[in-house]
């Protein structure tokens, strides 16, 4: 059973929790080095555990934003941080860093839970028009973050790197081994950088993730073959525009019976699923898009293929509830966790 102690106060370490706290000192230094801080930056730091990188970034910045959900890890903080007599410089919350809103800060760096980096990441990057920050230097899982960085064309290319890459540039800085935590979890760790982009694509971000969604759940399959599908074909006639009348074909599909396989048969006696795939297979001609696969397609190339089947009326998402309802993070996140 692993434990971290203090002063004469020990805690569990919980592997459930993702407690694998950073012990080498050395890879401390160089994160923080690697981080860029500025005297007159607050960092924003997420699972600071007892606080080995926390007493390093507190000599850096002005301030230390610390987000903590276990109270037991609290105690410590606050206890070595104390000692150090560096505590005006340290804001602690304790609570859920997915769950609340944090305080202003203007740089991330952290040694984060491996179980909440997909959702957190979300939130970082799709978060920062409320909270502007200059970059997030993160520790993560070795193979997440190959996925995070990972290119079109590669085996692990997917729809976490694409959504990511849409807002934010990823950078590697470092490999760190299993035997520099405590307690040593079953695999390495990457250091990577995220900057966030100045500039991002003028898009309906719901409609992207739901397309990047589409595309990415048969991900090695053309998309020509993808988009033959009748199940597929349904599921998007109900965002999309009826080719004859130009309004939402959900209003006939409505009208059918909820079991898939008579829907697809009633629309298919009205020729509307023919109809609309033949609309969806110019659309992938004329763009050069019927033979090539999600998996090699860039991001321009996503946006373009996307723009294209708009334009055509061919929607990814329940078009009306756009105007009602702002998207938030959560929709990131739900858009971003990755397909392991």
């Amino acid at each position: 059973m692993a434990t971290a102690s203090y002063a004469g106060k020990s805690v569990r370490l919980l592997k459930s929790r993702g407690q694998h706290l950073l012990t080498n000192s050395r890879v401390l230094d160089s994160i923080v080095r690697n981080s860029n801080i500025n005297s007159d930056d607050t960092v924003l730091e997420i699972g600071p555990g007892t606080g080995n990188l926390t007493l390093k970034l507190l000599q850096a910045a002005k301030k230390v934003v610390a987000v903590e959900i276990d109270n037991r890890m609290v105690d410590i903080l606050r206890q070595r941080v104390a000692d150090s007599g560096l505590q005006d410089r340290l804001n602690i919350v304790c609570g859920d860093a997915l769950k609340i809103q944090f305080p202003q800060f203007n740089l991330v760096v952290a040694n984060i839970p491996y179980g909440i980096s997909s959702p957190l990441i979300a939130k970082l990057v799709y978060g920062v028009e409320a909270n502007p920050f200059r970059s997030a230097t993160l520790l993560l899982q070795k193979e997440f973050a190959k996925r995070l960085m990972s290119e079109p064309g590669d085996s692990e290319f997917n729809r976490l790197a694409v959504n990511v890459k849409l807002v934010a540039d990823v950078e590697f800085v470092m490999d760190v081994s299993k035997r520099d935590f405590n307690p040593c979890p079953k695999v390495d760790s990457t250091v990577v950088k995220l900057y966030p982009k100045a500039e991002i694509p003028d898009i309906n971000f719901p409609e992207w993730w739901a397309f990047t969604r589409t595309c990415f759940s048969k991900k090695n399959k053309t998309l020509g073959a993808m988009f033959k599908k009748k199940r597929k074909l349904m599921e998007l006639m109900r965002f999309s525009t009826d080719v004859h009348h130009g309004v939402s074909m959900d209003k006939q599909c409505d009208t059918y019976s909820s079991s898939d396989e008579d829907i697809c048969k009633e629309a298919s006696k009205a020729g509307d699923v023919y109809i609309f795939r033949d609309r969806i297979m110019r659309v992938l001609k004329t763009s050069g898009f019927m033979d090539k696969r999600p998996s090699k397609l860039s991001k321009d190339e996503l946006l373009h293929l996307l723009s294209a089947l708009n334009k055509a009326g061919v929607y990814f998402h329940d078009q009306p509830k756009l105007k009602e309802k702002p998207w938030d993070w959560e929709d990131a996140y739900e858009a971003c966790d990755a397909l392991f």
